[in-house]
């Protein structure tokens, strides 16, 4: 009997550490997406501050969409989208950049909206953060 409830025992070892691994393995994916979506917001906010800081021209960091190495309104602009480019594509898992600027009206400000796509475990679509600069 004594060997039956040491192999009992045993068994119900081995499924509490099974668990254990199990959860384990889940937190290194959340912790890994969770990095993921915070790098995406500090590029982002990156992007973001340099349009604050670079107005003229307005639209200087307009790349219609789609940026690419060398798009911009004037050297400043150029230089920040390059870096900022190489900075998603770097830190992210097929990460690409956007930025698109739509002039304001008399009753709407000018907007740039920041996008930031990345690829993710787990996910068959690209996840993409947003951030809308108004200035």
């Amino acid at each position: 009997f004594t060997l039956v409830e040491v192999l009992v025992a045993l068994l119900v070892l081995s499924i509490g550490m099974l668990g254990i691994a199990a959860l384990y393995l889940d937190s290194l994916r959340a912790s890994r997406a969770a990095l993921y979506r915070t790098q995406a917001v500090a590029l982002a906010s990156d992007i973001a501050d340099r349009i604050r800081s670079n107005r003229n021209p307005i639209d200087a960091y307009d790349c219609g969409g789609e940026c690419a190495a060398g798009t911009g309104g004037n050297a400043v602009a150029i230089l920040d989208i390059n870096a900022w480019l190489g900075n998603v594509e770097r830190e992210l898992p097929g990460g690409v950049g956007s930025v698109t600027f739509t002039a304001g009206t008399a009753n709407m400000p000018n907007v740039y909206d920041v996008a930031v796509t990345w690829n993710e475990v787990g996910y068959d679509d690209p996840l993409t953060y947003t951030l809308q600069v108004e200035i």
